[in-house]
């Protein structure tokens, strides 16, 4: 159901059923050795796309079921591939296998099985399977182990070319020659790959034929409204019979090319006759490109008179800075090497947030300046002799410092081999190397402003790393490494199956509880010394301190375990649409900043009890207090939450491309609107513009500097590039088109 109502949505929104398919046959391919044996593939294949029910039946008849659909560029590899998922899907059987549809431009071979990557991808794709209650904590497991899923990877040749020998291994080593599995690649791609490994198993392999431009024009004609409408194909259709060897028949007989001009004239009212100029389009590729420059008006200039049309639809499409953002859009993807717009790596489009050293250099500012300018505001109110500006500054400093560290390493840990490490271990670890940053910090800058003993200095950073350690541990297991996820965060606030999570929620503040009461015990035995401002040290029993950090670490331990159930838990009613998905992250992420402040504030809080409890000094005054945990540690401990989730980061690259006047303030808004004009589509979580050829068109109309142009209007300057295909010299468009 979640599949089916995907596709035929996105089927749609790209106009495949407008009215129908076009007329494109497929066959058995004429590439030598791109093929097993004929006794294992069975008969030769023949089908249309038009008639949807022909591509399940002939697929169905592969004594396999195991396919590889090969054509050059604009052939309509990924249409077929829709059509064929879609068709799976209407008159499949109970118990089945379920076609699902993926890219294959995140798989690489060197460092995933295709195993593993299947599986990540489709619970990615689908959050749904990680419903525990209804299918199991194994879903995507056991869906890949019984065979009831069919792989549909589309995009072999959107990989790097030495990879693609491996992904053709990788494929007939993690699925028998009885495993349903179809592949798109363009044939010369596939041709090199076979080259370097082998065919696919026991694979039939198809390729369109030429699809005829009378057919083509039947086709549009169709598509447009009886009257004049209509009539206006009649002059291109007199040139087509009258030139068939011309550049406009030439580019009719191209899917893509076909249904470029169905949305540039038969859908926005355009006159289809100028392209029987032969002297403005000489060849087809001048036709291509014409096509390609006036789709994106064209779909703006159909929204702008729609009726229906949103406020929001009108916000995004009423100005010319549409397609500078657009343009730019294209671009960063372009430079990304890839085609997947997915909202939780834009920070990579920055370079400041881009690098590790320079994005830990930012967040540790952040953090620091939170803290002092919090500690600023209060100490107006008068001196506050118990936390002297040095003293702060000299805490604040080592927890940005510890910050920073934190961050290298934590971007180091998550990229390794694209996964996450076993969170336990790794909050430990960074939680470790975070505590004793703060205390090297600590005894660089006591030592060298202060007139301090040794004792007294080894002291102070003992209690450091018992306190600000533990603080930061807590945090790290509630939020994660501070850097940025590889996936979004997702999950529910609900109490649906509390049970379920109940013994493991248990055992969390068993734990923290222990763990809170030793390290409590240590900083008695340690961390309270004569000299404190704030309390004089006194015997303290055992029992007293263990009761407090018990009592202490059960709170800690019932946050951490409701931040953590709110995190992983997940319903069947998930969606995975970018903007939803962006929306569960800000949620998760704004439950597991609070959450961590008080986290990493309370050991503290409890130290500071026992202290008093156990002193005979004048106790500090409550503002103090206040003031310290205000202006120090709950910024500190927010800003670290805050890098360990995707949103923030997002949110930082979005506002300062917003800045550039790249991209628009508004992201979300302006995708969502160009998804529902057909500009870019929806896979998942994640956008992609209509056409791959169209990415790479309005990426190098992006070599224009929008806002750096004094001499003319920068818009002006992107649209002359757009409608004239400027760009640099020497650019290259590996994949240019993919429809």
């Amino acid at each position: 159901m979640l599949v089916h109502q995907q596709w035929e949505q996105e089927a749609m929104l790209r106009q495949l059923f407008s009215p129908a398919p076009l007329p494109v046959l497929w066959w058995d391919a004429a590439l030598p050795d791109a093929c097993d044996h004929r006794r294992l593939i069975g008969d030769p294949v023949s089908c249309r796309a038009d008639a949807p029910e022909d591509l399940a039946v002939a697929f169905r008849r592969l004594p396999h079921r195991r396919l590889v659909v090969l054509g050059p560029a604009g052939s309509g590899k990924t249409t077929f591939a829709v059509l064929l998922t879609l068709a799976l899907l209407r008159d499949r059987a109970p118990g089945a296998p379920v076609p699902v549809l993926l890219s294959l431009a995140s798989f690489d071979p060197a460092r995933h099985s295709a195993h593993d990557w299947l599986a990540r991808q489709i619970a990615d794709g689908y959050p749904a399977l990680g419903d525990v209650r209804s299918y199991g904590t194994t879903a995507v497991e056991d869906l890949l182990a019984a065979r009831r899923v069919i792989p549909v990877l589309d995009g072999l040749d959107e990989l790097p070319p030495p990879s693609q020998p491996g992904v053709l291994a990788a494929l007939n080593a993690a699925f028998p020659a009885h495993a349903p599995l179809v592949l798109t690649c363009r044939t010369s791609a596939y041709a090199r790959a076979v080259a370097g490994a082998s065919v696919l198993t026991a694979a039939a392999v198809i390729e369109p034929a030429p699809l005829d431009a009378v057919d083509a024009l039947a086709s549009l004609r169709l598509a447009a409204p009886p009257g004049p409408a209509q009539r206006r194909w009649d002059l291109l259709a007199r040139h087509v019979a009258d030139h068939p060897e011309g550049p406009a028949a030439q580019a009719l007989q191209r899917p893509l090319l076909t249904a470029l001009a169905r949305t540039v004239y038969a859908d926005a009212g355009g006159d289809p006759a100028e392209l029987a100029d032969v002297g403005r389009f000489p060849t087809a590729n001048a036709v291509e490109q014409h096509l390609l420059d006036a789709l994106v008006p064209s779909l703006l200039e159909r929204a702008r008179h729609s009726s229906g049309s949103s406020r929001s639809g009108r916000s995004v499409h009423s100005t010319g800075s549409a397609l500078r953002h657009l343009a730019c859009l294209a671009h960063g993807l372009s430079r990304q090497g890839t085609h997947d717009l997915a909202w939780w790596q834009l920070h990579q489009w920055v370079p400041l947030l881009g690098r590790t050293w320079s994005r830990a250099a930012v967040w540790s500012l952040v953090a620091a300046l939170a803290a002092l300018s919090g500690y600023a505001l209060h100490h107006v109110a008068g001196p506050r002799p118990q936390l002297d500006s040095p003293a702060f500054v000299r805490v604040t400093c080592g927890v940005a410092l510890a910050l920073f560290a934190m961050q290298c390493l934590a971007a180091r840990t998550v990229t390794r081999g694209g996964v996450r490490p076993r969170p336990l271990r790794t909050a430990a670890l960074t939680a470790l190397v975070g505590a004793l940053t703060n205390a090297l910090c600590q005894v660089v800058l006591r030592r060298m402003f202060t007139h301090v003993g040794t004792v007294e200095t080894v002291q102070h950073n003992l209690k450091h790393l018992t306190v600000y350690g533990l603080g930061i541990f807590l945090v790290l297991l509630a939020s994660g490494p501070p850097a940025p996820p590889r996936v979004p965060s997702r999950g529910s606030f609900t109490l649906l199956h509390w049970w379920e999570r109940l013994p493991r929620a248990l055992a969390t503040v068993a734990g923290t509880a222990v763990l809170i009461g030793t390290a409590l015990h240590l900083y008695v035995l340690i961390g309270i010394w004569p000299s404190d401002p704030w309390t004089h040290r006194t015997a303290v029993s055992a029992l007293a301190v263990w009761a407090t950090g018990i009592a202490a670490g059960a709170l800690c331990g019932a946050v951490l375990g409701a931040v953590r159930s709110v995190r992983t838990s997940a319903s069947r009613l998930d969606v995975t649409t970018p903007a939803e998905s962006m929306r569960a992250d800000r949620a998760i992420t704004l439950v597991g900043a609070a959450a961590a402040a008080l986290l990493f504030h309370l050991p503290d809080d409890v130290a500071l009890a026992m202290s008093l409890a156990t002193g005979h000094g004048p106790s500090p005054p409550v503002s103090d207090i206040v003031l310290f945990a205000l202006s120090d540690l709950l910024p500190v401990g927010m800003v670290l939450a805050l890098t360990a989730f995707a949103w923030p980061h997002y949110s930082a690259a979005r506002l300062i491309l917003a800045a550039q006047g790249r991209l628009p303030l508004r992201l979300q808004t302006f995708l969502s609107e160009a998804h529902r004009l057909g500009i870019l589509r929806q896979v998942g979580s994640v956008y992609q513009f209509r056409h791959a050829s169209l990415q790479h068109r309005l990426a190098a109309s992006a070599h224009v500097p929008p806002q750096r142009d004094r001499r003319g209007d920068s818009r002006t300057a992107v649209r002359s590039a757009l409608c004239s295909g400027a760009g640099p010299p020497g650019e290259r468009h590996e994949r240019p088109q993919e429809e």
